[in-house]
C-alpha cells in the first residue's frame, strides 16, 4: 500500500504523480474503515483529502504554517504527519484529538475548535513572519460554512491591507453541518455555476498550449490582472476588498489544485483560492447524508447504519425535548438553529 510508505511530513513528495488517485483512495478507505469503529468526523475528511494532498506537496511543513479552520477536518493532516496510530484512539480520553492541537505534532501550528478564527490567526502569523525578517507561506484553510462568521470579516477586511503573501484556501462544499444558507452562500453558489467563464478560460489556455509560444502567452494571461474575469464572475467581492481571487479548482483534481497554489504562493499580497469539494466524497451513505456523518457515531461500512443505537439521551436530546416543553400550545414559537437542521425540533415545525 502507497500509505504505508508514509510515515511522517515530507513522506508524500515522495509518491510518483500518477499515483497520487491511488493514495487519496487508500486515504478514503482508512478514514472509513476507522471512523466506522471510534465515530468521529467523517464527511468533512471525505471531502477534504486531495486538498490536504495538494497543500502537502506544495507546502514545506512546519517551516510553512497550515492552519484549518474548525480543524475537524484535519483527519488527512494528521495521517500525513506522521499519526496513523493515533487513530485507532480517535477522541478517546488520552488518544488523539479530533482537532489540531500543537503538543501532538510541529506541523499543528495552532489549536483550533470554533469556526471563522483561521484567517486572523493566520494573520498574526504572517506579521511575526514578516517582522523577524523570516520566510515561509502561511496558509489558512476555512470552509464556506465558516465564511459566515463575523470574525472571518474583520480578518478579511484586515487581510486586504496586505502587501506580503498570506494565502487564504476557501474549502467550499456548500455545507455547514446542513446546507449552506443566507447571502454568502447564494454568492458562491453563482461562482460555482458561472460555467461560461470556466469553460471559456479553459478553452483559451488549453488552445495557446497547441501554439507555438503559447506556454509564454498563458503565463503573461495568468500574471496579468484580468478585466474579463471581472466581467463574467459575478459580484467578484473579494478582488473589490483588494484580495486577489484565484478560481474556482475542482478540490478533487490534485494537478488543477498544484497549479493554482504555485500561482498564490508568487503572490505579494493576500489570496484567496476558491476550492470546490464534495462532503462525503467516496462514501456513498455520506454523499447521500452529509449532515448526519458529519459527526457519525461508529457506524457499519455496507449499510451506514450506527453499530451500536443509543439507548440514552445526549445533550442536543435533552436540550432539544426542552425547548419543545416549553413551547406553550396557544403561542407562536420559533427556534433558530446553530448551521444544521434539528431533526428532534420536526415534531414542532408546522
Amino acid at each position: 500500500m502507497l500509505l504505508d510508505d508514509i510515515k511522517g511530513v515530507g513522506d508524500i513528495k515522495n509518491i510518483d504523480p500518477a499515483d497520487y488517485q491511488e493514495l487519496a483512495q487508500e486515504i478514503r478507505d482508512f478514514l472509513i474503515e476507522k471512523i466506522s469503529r471510534t465515530g468521529g468526523h467523517l464527511g468533512s475528511n471525505l471531502g477534504a483529502v486531495e486538498l490536504t494532498m495538494a497543500l502537502h506537496l506544495v507546502l514545506n511543513l512546519p517551516q510553512d504554517k497550515l492552519i484549518w479552520d474548525v480543524g475537524h477536518q484535519s483527519y488527512t493532516h494528521k495521517l500525513l504527519t506522521g499519526r496513523r496510530e493515533g487513530f485507532d484512539n480517535l477522541r478517546k480520553f488520552g488518544g488523539m484529538s479530533g482537532f489540531p492541537k500543537r503538543k501532538e505534532s510541529q506541523c499543528d501550528c495552532f489549536d483550533t475548535g470554533h469556526s471563522s478564527t483561521s484567517i486572523s490567526a493566520g494573520l498574526g502569523l504572517v506579521k511575526a513572519r514578516d517582522l523577524q525578517g523570516e520566510t515561509g507561506t502561511v496558509v489558512s484553510v476555512i470552509g464556506d460554512g465558516s465564511l459566515t462568521g463575523g470574525m472571518a470579516y474583520e480578518a478579511l477586511n484586515n487581510a486586504a491591507k496586505l502587501e506580503t503573501n498570506f494565502i487564504i484556501v476557501l474549502n467550499d462544499n456548500n455545507m455547514s453541518i446542513s446546507e449552506n444558507v443566507g447571502g454568502v452562500s447564494k454568492y458562491l453558489n453563482n461562482i460555482r455555476t458561472t460555467d461560461a467563464y470556466l469553460d471559456i478560460k479553459e478553452g483559451i489556455y488549453n488552445t495557446l498550449k497547441d501554439i507555438p509560444k503559447g506556454n509564454k502567452v498563458v503565463e503573461g494571461i495568468r500574471k496579468a490582472k484580468s478585466s474579463f474575469k471581472q466581467l463574467v464572475v459575478p459580484g467578484m467581492f473579494f478582488e473589490d476588498m483588494g484580495i486577489t481571487y484565484l478560481g474556482p479548482v475542482d478540490g478533487h483534481n490534485i494537478p488543477a489544485m498544484l497549479r493554482v497554489f504555485q500561482e498564490a504562493k508568487r503572490t505579494r499580497n493576500a489570496v484567496l483560492v476558491h476550492v470546490i469539494t464534495q462532503k462525503g466524497k467516496g462514501f456513498l451513505p455520506a454523499e447521500r447524508h452529509p449532515a448526519r456523518f458529519h459527526g457519525a457515531d461508529p457506524f457499519n461500512v455496507e449499510t451506514g447504519l450506527p453499530t451500536t443505537p443509543r439507548t440514552t439521551a445526549n445533550y442536543t436530546d435533552v436540550f432539544s425535548s426542552a425547548i419543545l416543553r416549553s413551547f406553550p400550545e396557544w403561542l407562536p414559537n420559533l427556534a433558530l438553529d446553530p448551521a444544521r437542521k434539528w431533526e428532534r425540533l420536526k415534531p414542532s415545525m408546522h
